[in-house]
């Protein structure tokens, strides 16, 4: 794995806890912490299937 590839596996589940806890908090509506996490799966997903 690259450096770039290792960055994207610790990054995006951050990501996606954060949106979590922005929910659970009452900050992020559902549809908002939905979108953060699909968009940050396909990013990342279409990131780490290029190289």
């Amino acid at each position: 794995m690259t450096d770039a590839q290792i960055g994207l596996s610790i990054a995006t589940p951050v990501i996606i806890v954060f949106a979590i806890a922005l929910y659970r908090m009452g900050v992020l509506q559902r549809t908002g912490t939905v979108s953060a996490v699909l968009a940050a799966v396909a990013i990342a997903a279409s990131l780490f299937l290029q190289r």
